[in-house]
């Protein structure tokens, strides 16, 4: 079955927790698309008759709703795991968050600087930040989404081309607070969508090294097996 609404996305992402938007060649994560597509195979656009190229009904809907979700506080999306975009189910957060910690207590000061623009003034988007903060960049939000500080908000319509999307601090949109077993808890998430899990596998899907996905797994109650060298964990 295809999700064809916004709720039915919702009701999906619950039940995977962690998700990408696209599917990727390394990420054993479920993604977006394919729960509104029903295929890994990402066809972006069609050729109308004037030539020119539009969105397919697909991705009309996947795009939309990467950006609905969050503003109707169904999901935390970002560049929360690497350079490209994850969606994490609410009942998530709060561990994506915990598992984060030494990232933000690491910020730089242009990074703080930031924060305490986003904190002072309410949602921004990057340009909105470059008026603000001399010497922010698109790289900088992009740390703090990794350090699950600022997160996508909202669109924002622009003067000329596309909406720009407006970027707020994750502990003002959600109540999250530490949670003592949140690697295991995100480990195991990932696992059970994906059913049988390398350490690589689970690096690439949460933005960890191989050595620490590797340690948490091992910490884990799980089934074993040896394949080329590399060992696949599952649950049963």
């Amino acid at each position: 079955m295809t999700v064809r609404s916004i709720r039915g996305a919702a009701t999906w992402l619950d039940g995977v927790g962690v998700a990408s938007l696209l599917p990727g060649a390394d990420l054993v994560l479920p993604s977006l698309w394919e729960a509104i597509a029903g295929t890994r195979e990402v066809t972006w656009a069609t050729e109308r008759p004037d030539g020119k190229l539009t969105f397919t009904p697909e991705m009309d809907r996947c795009w939309r709703w990467k950006d609905e979700l969050p503003g109707r506080g169904h999901a935390l999306v970002g560049k929360h795991f690497g350079r490209w975009a994850a969606l994490v189910a609410p009942r998530l957060i709060s561990e994506v968050w915990t598992v984060a910690a030494e990232r933000r207590e690491s910020l730089t000061d242009v990074q703080l600087e930031i924060v305490d623009a986003v904190r002072g003034n309410g949602a921004c988007t990057v340009p909105q930040l470059r008026a603000l903060v001399p010497g922010a960049e698109k790289k900088h939000v992009e740390q703090l989404q990794r350090a699950i500080v600022l997160t996508s908000s909202h669109l924002v319509e622009q003067p000329q081309g596309w909406p720009a999307i407006a970027f707020d601090l994750v502990d003002e949109l959600w109540d999250v607070h530490d949670r003592p077993e949140a690697e295991a808890e995100l480990a195991l998430a990932v696992l059970e969508s994906s059913g049988e899990v390398s350490a690589a596998d689970l690096g690439g899907a949460l933005g960890w090294r191989v050595k620490r996905a590797r340690e948490v797994l091992d910490a884990l109650d799980l089934r074993v097996r040896v394949q080329n060298e590399v060992r696949l964990y599952s649950s049963v």
